[in-house]
């Protein structure tokens, strides 16, 4: 189980634009990296517009925003075009960086189980380990709620 102080696993996967993006590029920086469940749906767009509409806060903190979902890279695309993102939204299909993470966990919904994206989001720090990790996610305040802890 991935915790604050570990080193956050390395990953390299295609963004909105079939870009690759790999963490290790952000040594330096710090990053935040959210999960969510499927793009261009309601919850997760209301979690996508609270970052964006907070970016440049994030900025001024030297805070990069990255996404992650399990969605195709043209998914992703419409979904950062749709809502005009200005961070990378990054496709894992195979949800080997979802499941590195913890992130992909068994879940209930009417009574069935099912696997799919824990909403999740981990702040890493300048040399790559996980700083904070925020495991009760609100859509709504997410961004506001990471603010908050800087």
């Amino acid at each position: 189980m991935i915790k604050e102080g570990n080193r956050a696993p390395d990953f390299s996967l295609l963004n909105q634009n079939s870009e690759r993006v790999t963490l290790s590029s952000f040594l330096g920086e710090k990053v935040l990296i959210w999960f969510f469940p499927k793009a261009s749906t309601s919850g997760c767009t209301l979690e996508g517009l609270g970052f964006k509409d907070k970016i440049d806060i994030f900025k001024s903190k030297k805070i990069n925003v990255i996404g992650i979902s399990k969605d195709s890279v043209k998914a992703q695309k419409n979904f950062c075009e749709k809502n005009e993102f200005p961070f990378d939204i990054l496709s894992d299909p195979e949800c080997d960086v979802i499941k590195n993470y913890g992130a992909w966990v068994l879940k209930k919904m009417y009574g069935r189980e099912y696997w799919g994206i824990n909403r999740i989001s981990f702040l890493i720090n300048e040399v790559g380990e996980i700083e904070k990790i925020f495991h009760s996610v609100n859509t709504k305040s997410h961004a506001n709620d990471v603010l908050e802890e800087f």
